[in-house]
Order: C-alpha cells, then structure tokens, then sequence
C-alpha cells in the first residue's frame, strides 16, 4: 500500500515538471486574460511600442538544450579519453 501511494506522489511530480518544462500537452502557468496581448503594448503604459522588423531570438526548447549539453558532455569525454590515451603511451 506504501509502495503505491509513492508510485502516484511520484508520477504526479513527473507529470508537473513535465508541464512546467514544456514536454507535456498541457500547461501548468495561467495566465489570466488582458495579462498580455495588446494592452500590454499600448504605448500609454509607458512602454515602447512592439517593431514588427526588430530580430526576435529563436526560442530553444528544453529538449534542443538537453541535446546541446549531450553534444557537450560528449565532446569532452572524446578529449579526455585522447588525453588518458595519450599519457598512457
């Protein structure tokens, strides 16, 4: 009964951080109507005005992340494989 009640606390956490990094269909952040959108825009808030021309970074997902940090990790146990390798010579 104890091993079923931390199998479901434990699928619940998976499935809200799964939420929170964005690698589940729903989602976890409300947001509320008139939050954003063009009120938030209007120059009479005292904010600048949004410029359609202005370059927007491409947004990475946790997954493009993820695989840079594999990329990475990679890399660097290739180098010091090279290096263990050659001192053992």
């Amino acid at each position: 009964m104890v091993l079923l009640l931390a199998v479901v606390i434990v699928a619940l956490l998976a499935g809200t951080m799964l939420r929170q990094y964005g690698l589940a269909g729903g989602s976890s952040a409300r947001v509320e109507p008139g939050a954003r959108g063009e009120g938030a825009r209007d120059p009479g808030l005292g904010m600048a005005p949004l410029d359609p021309g202005a370059a927007v970074p491409a947004p990475r997902t946790a997954i493009e992340r993820a695989r840079g940090l594999e990329d990475s990790v990679r890399q660097q146990a290739g180098d010091l494989n090279k290096r263990v390798d050659d001192a053992a010579q």
